[in-house]
């Protein structure tokens, strides 16, 4: 079945779609099967990533309602927050970021991104989704502005549009090339991605799993993980007037690669990251897409995929947060 949202309020600021290629040296590397890589990492708007997909949607929405200024929250190194910055920009909005942690001696990564895209930063201690949102947006409509709220990881069913439309870029991508995708892998973090991916591959005919690995197990809040990916996925559904019905049990989330916990970097992640760049001079983050490329490195050793299998990797994105983490990646 395939689903025409061309009618969906969308602003285009994103260059798609991204490259989908092979990973030859790091397949042969791990004598495993064929890894793809879809590069969203080269989306183009303020050194890219994911979530400018789902900004295409929320901001459209936003721009729809007459806002005057868009609101968002995350961690000090948030990808997230930088592409709203820089989507804010490229739109004419204001953009309010709420940001946990203090203020550092130095700005870098991530951070110094928000401020050279203009973002008005509040800084909220150990509240890092987002917490102080509803607040920040009262005193703005106090003095007569016009607010917009995008969750944390622009994770509604607005924003995850963006990956019900990545699945259709995807699926005819693989049109084009014939080849088969046995599994996706991605970092699933707040579920928009995770979601909008699930649907989307049902939508428009990808037959694959789409696997999440876990960034920090709380994310959803006090539900199950699982259970917060179903409920948004029947919401991306309704939305797009979709007959579904999904379970928490259709979904699948690896919780053995956490490691020390959200951005704490270990031995996976290093590997991860030194393995890609050193084998195919591409670069993964150090919170997110380096943790999911070492647990699909770990999973090939296991034997969890033969060499007769193709598995993808989406490149979330997220490259800018290695300048903040030297001292992590160069230790040995």
């Amino acid at each position: 079945m395939a689903y025409d949202m061309s009618g969906i309020p969308r602003v285009h600021i994103n260059f798609l779609p991204t490259p989908l290629t092979v990973l030859r040296r790091l397949s042969d590397a791990l004598n495993g099967p064929k890894i793809l890589i879809k590069r969203d990492d080269l989306t183009g708007l303020g050194l890219g990533g994911n979530k400018t997909r789902k900004l295409e949607f929320l901001l459209g929405e936003a721009l729809g309602r007459n806002a005057d200024v868009v609101i968002t929250g995350g961690a000090i190194q948030s990808n997230h927050c930088r592409q709203t910055a820089a989507a804010a920009a490229a739109v004419g909005l204001e953009c309010h970021l709420a940001l946990g942690g203090v203020p550092p001696e130095v700005m870098e990564g991530n951070l110094l991104l928000d401020y050279l895209f203009g973002a008005t930063i509040h800084w909220c201690g150990e509240q890092r989704k987002g917490e102080q949102i509803p607040e920040i947006a009262g005193k703005l409509r106090s003095v007569g502005r016009r607010p917009y709220i995008i969750p944390y990881g622009g994770s509604n069913p607005v924003g995850a549009l963006g990956f019900v439309a990545a699945a259709a870029e995807l699926q005819g991508q693989l049109s084009v090339t014939g080849a088969g995708v046995d599994a996706v892998i991605i970092a699933s973090s707040s579920g928009g991605t995770h979601a909008g991916l699930t649907v989307g591959a049902d939508i428009y005919g990808l037959s694959t799993r789409v696997i999440g690995i876990a960034v920090d197990k709380g994310e959803a809040g006090d539900e199950p993980y699982e259970v917060h990916l179903a409920s948004l996925a029947n919401r991306i559904a309704e939305k797009l007037g979709v007959d579904a019905g999904y379970a928490a049990g259709g979904f699948h989330v690896r919780y053995d690669y956490l490691g020390g916990g959200y951005a704490v970097v270990g031995d996976l992640e290093r590997e991860a990251i030194r393995l890609l760049a050193r084998h195919e001079g591409i670069l993964l983050d150090p919170v997110y897409t380096g943790r999911a490329m070492g647990a699909l490195i770990a999973m090939i050793r296991n034997g969890e995929f033969t060499p007769d299998e193709t598995v993808l990797f989406w490149h979330t994105g997220g490259a800018p947060a290695l300048f903040a983490y030297a001292r992590e990646l160069t230790a040995t």
